[in-house]
């Protein structure tokens, strides 16, 4: 039997992706071995020039290392560096989004193939597991209406649209019975989930908290504007992870303004500031250096951060994404005025993460992935890391800490029977 290897770039829909085409290989056998694949599908990341130059230089190196393999590229890279590639021979097939369900049929062409398809599809497929996780993430919508200057995902993904609520409540609904607790949702735009059905995201999450083994619901990144009473009111209940990420992107409202976004910080403020007062921890993702951000604007926003009752932070030096509003923009800010505040911000919300800890060091849920001699690692329900010694296997399974020893780079603690 044939061996396919899978290459994830990029994000947690990436993750997902993979999974529902490793769901799909009937006629293949599955290995992590890439250097003894048949096949490599590579689920490649477009959001920056950078994410595409990774992606051409792993293609590279696997027709260096393993020159037999047919090299598969899907993923957004399929769509805005998918044509090129396949004329320069550089890979065997390039597959699009929509295609990715029909995997054990694309992997027998005995031709090189351009199979692009559309970017108006919805997944069907009914993901039971996870390979080697032990929470499971689930997509429940695809592309984004939004038009963020610096961002070419509408492009690759489409627009804005939802999967269906039965197909997401049965696929959690078989993972739990396999033994899933924690979910994580998961999509372009998450929070825009079910405005072309009529119904909420808020509404959903109600209804996957009543599925039996369903223990904790972690939502990947939400918009400010996506934020209202309804999904406020879930706030309290004991099934909702303790963490929010919502994706401000600066807090400079003329940077906001430039980057065409729809939040503006005071509004954010406020919004952060009653999240927290609820016992959340809260995170955010943050550009630094996109064009116009000068010393002004950067003074002003980073005496704003410190306001923020953050915890976490994806902080991102900005990246030219060729056909993006953003990449003909001026002044261009220099990398290495870019790279210290990026180290300026993350040093600042590493101190609020660390407050953050000390306060918090009983009563932690921590979902544990696998380990090694003896040591396992996992995340609480702050989406704080915690690394438990112990004496027996823990693997995949939930324990609750209420003695950690809290240090300025992670958390520890010892668990015995």
């Amino acid at each position: 039997m044939q061996k396919v290897y899978f290459k994830t770039f990029g994000c947690r829909t990436n993750q997902f992706d993979t999974q529902v085409m490793m769901s799909k290989l009937k006629d293949y056998e599955l290995t992590d071995d890439e250097l003894h694949s048949d096949f490599i599908v590579v689920n490649s990341c477009t959001v920056t020039n950078g994410a595409d130059s990774s992606v051409r230089n792993y293609i590279s190196s696997m027709h260096r290392k393993n020159p037999n393999a047919k090299v598969i590229l899907a993923g957004c890279g399929s769509h805005s560096k998918g044509e090129s590639l396949f004329e320069d021979k550089k890979v065997f097939g390039v597959m699009g989004h929509s295609e990715k369900e029909n995997i054990n049929t694309i992997l027998k062409h005995k031709e090189a193939f351009y199979q692009i398809g559309d970017l108006e599809h919805i997944d069907t497929t009914i993901v039971e597991e996870f390979v080697g996780k032990s929470r499971a993430f689930i997509k429940i919508q695809e592309g984004c209406d939004f038009a963020c200057s610096y961002c070419i995902i509408p492009q690759v993904r489409g627009a804005a649209r939802s999967h269906k609520e039965e197909t997401i409540l049965e696929q959690i609904s078989k993972l739990a019975s396999n033994g899933f607790g924690e979910f994580i949702l998961t999509g372009t735009n998450v929070g825009s989930y079910g405005k072309d059905h009529n119904t909420s995201m808020a509404k959903l999450i109600k209804k996957m908290s009543q599925i039996r083994g369903v223990r904790r619901i972690r939502i990947g990144s939400l918009e400010p504007i996506q934020i209202d009473d309804e999904f406020m009111e879930l706030l309290k209940e004991p099934w909702m992870a303790k963490q929010l990420h919502i994706a401000l992107q600066h807090t400079s409202d003329k940077m906001l303004q430039i980057m065409n976004r729809r939040n503006d910080f005071k509004s954010d403020l406020e919004m952060f500031q009653t999240i927290a007062s609820k016992g959340y921890a809260l995170g955010t993702d943050f550009i630094v250096g996109h064009p116009g951000e000068d010393d002004k604007e950067w003074s002003k926003a980073i005496s704003r951060v410190k306001e923020l009752p953050l915890t976490h932070v994806h902080a991102f030096s900005y990246s030219k994404r060729d056909n993006t509003a953003s990449s003909t923009m001026k002044p261009e800010i220099r990398g290495n005025i870019a790279k210290d505040r990026h180290r300026e911000l993350t040093k600042i919300i590493q101190a609020k993460n660390y407050v953050f800890r000390r306060e918090h060091t009983s009563n932690l849920e921590v979902l544990l992935e696998k380990g090694k001699s003896g040591i396992y690692s996992g995340f609480d329900q702050y989406f704080n890391k915690v690394e438990v010694l112990s004496d027996e296997d823990l693997s995949s399974n939930w324990v609750t800490i209420n003695d950690v020893e809290v240090s300025d780079v992670g958390n520890k603690a010892k668990f015995f029977t």
